[in-house]
């Protein structure tokens, strides 16, 4: 069993919790980003346990957005594109959402959920958001669970349609510098 990192290789800032909660959500919008990037224009629409692809997609992105930092928030607002039920993997949608959509919304969410993190510490975990019933630290491992149980879902359609495994970063892996394959 090693004790440290690999020759060549240095391990992420672990002293606090909200650098690993950092590092980590880093990555995991890298992967994210990369499944989206994967699916193939004639997956989007194809309909898997009764709902659209990019459903199931939005289906993701909107929890990150309205759980990752609080649920309760008077403030919050959905995305222009939003009706009622648009996120409910078990309501029918009679809209579409485009490719286009959908990035800028994960680019959005990603640039907030950025901002939220920067700001947060140690001390601030254990604390519920303003009329919140759930924790700081709660929250985000429950988005982190759901995320990961629908990008794995997500990459489950498009590796069993294309053959093909999305590329993801592990807890080492480099990020890609430039062009790079999107699958292993």
């Amino acid at each position: 069993m090693k004790n440290g990192p690999e020759k060549g290789r240095s391990l992420m800032e672990q002293s606090a919790l909200t650098a690993v909660i950092k590092d980590q959500s880093r990555r995991a919008f890298w992967e994210v980003k990369n499944v989206i990037d994967c699916i193939p224009d004639g997956l989007w629409e194809r309909e898997y346990c009764c709902a659209p692809l990019w459903k199931h997609v939005y289906h993701m992105l909107h929890s990150l957005d309205l759980w990752m930092i609080n649920p309760r928030d008077k403030e919050f607002s959905e995305p222009e594109f939003h009706e009622k039920d648009l996120n409910d993997l078990d309501a029918v949608s009679r809209k579409t959402l485009s490719r286009k959509e959908l990035e800028a919304y994960f680019f959005g969410i990603e640039r907030k959920l950025a901002r939220y993190l920067e700001e947060l510490t140690d001390r601030q975990l254990p604390d519920c958001p303003e009329g919140c019933e759930y924790t700081r630290f709660t929250l985000i491992l429950a988005q982190f669970r759901h995320l990961h149980s629908h990008m794995g879902m997500i990459m489950g359609f498009l590796i069993a349609d294309t053959g093909k495994w999305p590329r993801v970063l592990g807890l080492e892996g480099a990020f890609p510098d430039g062009e790079y394959d999107k699958f292993f």
